[in-house]
């Protein structure tokens, strides 16, 4: 099979603001329309009734996600060992899709949080994008992206907190958030 893309790029989405995720799957449907393979993996995220697992079902065989953290929350000063294993075993994983070329597009959702939790190494993402297949579409997620990272990718874009209703106390909001 000829690769839908002749040249893959790096991309990451990084910043405090809202809308990464958002704008990786934005991305993911506008390559779904143009019969891409896509494949998402949440890193740090396990919930099954996150509205893209359930929109996952609906594209059909073209689109998959792939949760790999656990629920509940990670502790940035003293992760748990599960929280270490299970983000570097979709590490591997990740790794893996990026090399085989099986995957127009690969979005790697909150792997950047996963680096800067400490629950995998900067040099070992580095490594993935080295070894990702050339036609490969490769997206990075999360906030706190190191500059050796940024500097690897080809295209950032940083979102930035201005204003959101969280800070008004107003909760998540199925459909739009989750």
């Amino acid at each position: 099979m000829t690769p839908a893309l002749q040249q893959g790029r790096v991309q990451i989405y990084t910043g405090n603001g809202k809308g990464k995720t958002t704008a990786a799957l934005g991305l993911a449907f506008r390559a779904a329309g143009r019969d891409l393979t896509i494949h998402i993996m949440h890193f740090m995220k396990y919930d099954p009734d996150y509205g893209e697992m359930h929109s996952a079902r609906r594209m059909g065989g073209n689109w998959t996600v792939e949760q790999v953290g656990r629920r509940g929350f990670v502790s940035l000063k003293n992760p748990a060992q599960e929280d270490i294993d299970l983000a570097q075993a979709a590490l591997l994983r990740a790794t893996v899709l990026a090399s085989t070329g099986d995957f127009d597009l690969l979005i790697l959702d909150e792997i950047i949080n996963a680096l800067h939790f400490n629950l995998i190494q900067l040099n070992d993402v580095l490594d993935l994008i080295d070894e990702k297949a050339p036609h490969t579409e490769l997206v990075l997620t999360g906030r706190n992206a190191p500059q050796q990272l940024i500097d690897a990718a080809d295209l950032v874009t940083e979102m930035r907190d201005i204003k959101h209703y969280y800070d008004a106390g107003q909760p998540a909001r199925i459909g739009i958030e989750s």
